[in-house]
């Protein structure tokens, strides 16, 4: 267990909150103008820490909410930052609403490795309340929320994520500026709601994708052919692997198909008979 010291706080970096600590004070800055903020915006940190990004953050904005769910941290931020109006919890639990008001929040962090994918899904789920986001997050996740058509990277988090956001990587960040130090590199990224429903059924989508992608090495027709309809769907289409098409095609895809219908022997329950 690494101790981490500031301004006569020490705090033991918990593991199972994946906590490392930024020490470089160039880097939250360059968030913070990346991030687009202004003077008046609504924002939102997620785990500020020690308040390395927070301090930041103030420098443009004069008060904004943050949540931290760390008890001694959560402690220090408000002695500290008494400015920030600091909620004690979860964010993955916390209320979204109350916290946009009227309006949209752009949020901002240095997000833990062990739980990128559920923040990302419920900012996601969230985004008609979200301005912007912009995370500090493990570089190889920031690679696939960012990938191109036809690279190693595109995949399921890509497609889902870029569907209904635009999402830029923006800069990498060394593990050397962290402690206790990290084992892998991370790197910031953005991401905008896009306006609008891109696609009407969000959720069918997702199953969709998750589908289209289940064996990166088949193609579109060997991994979809089970679950939908696809005879609406050009042979030459079929004849493609998921990573071949972009985000939109793969929308215009989804909107062509419908899922296949169990028979009705499959819906219904099982009963057994004991022979008398």
């Amino acid at each position: 267990m690494t101790k981490v010291e500031y301004k006569h706080t020490h705090i033991a970096a918990k593991k199972k909150l994946g906590q490392n600590f930024l020490t470089d004070r160039n880097i939250p800055r360059k968030i913070v103008r990346e991030s687009g903020i202004a003077p008046g915006d609504r924002v939102l940190e997620i785990g500020p820490g020690f308040g390395a990004l927070s301090t930041a953050i103030l420098e443009t904005v004069p008060s904004f909410t943050a949540i931290e769910k760390d008890r001694e941290l959560a402690g220090f931020i408000r002695r500290e930052h008494p400015e920030i109006e600091l909620i004690e919890g979860d964010f993955l639990k916390v209320p979204l609403e109350p916290i946009a008001g009227n309006g949209r929040i752009a949020v901002l962090g240095n997000i833990p490795y062990s739980i990128t994918s559920p923040i990302l899904f419920r900012l996601l789920d969230n985004r008609r309340l979200v301005s912007s986001a912009t995370l500090m997050m493990q570089h190889e996740v920031a690679l696939r929320l960012a990938a191109e058509p036809g690279t190693k990277e595109y995949g399921i988090l890509a497609v889902q994520m870029q569907a209904f956001c635009e999402v830029k990587y923006l800069f990498k960040v060394g593990r050397a500026v962290f402690k206790p130090r990290p084992e892998v590199d991370s790197a910031v990224i953005r991401m905008v709601p896009k306006p609008g429903e891109p696609v009407a059924d969000s959720e069918g989508f997702r199953s969709f994708v998750r589908c289209a992608f289940h064996q990166r090495r088949k193609t579109l027709l060997n991994n979809l052919k089970e679950a939908y309809d696809t005879s609406e769907v050009p042979d030459a289409t079929l004849k493609l692997r998921a990573e071949a098409l972009s985000v939109s095609e793969l929308i215009a895809l989804f909107n062509l198909m419908r899922p296949l219908k169990k028979p009705e022997a499959d819906l219904q329950p099982t009963v057994t008979r004991s022979v008398p």
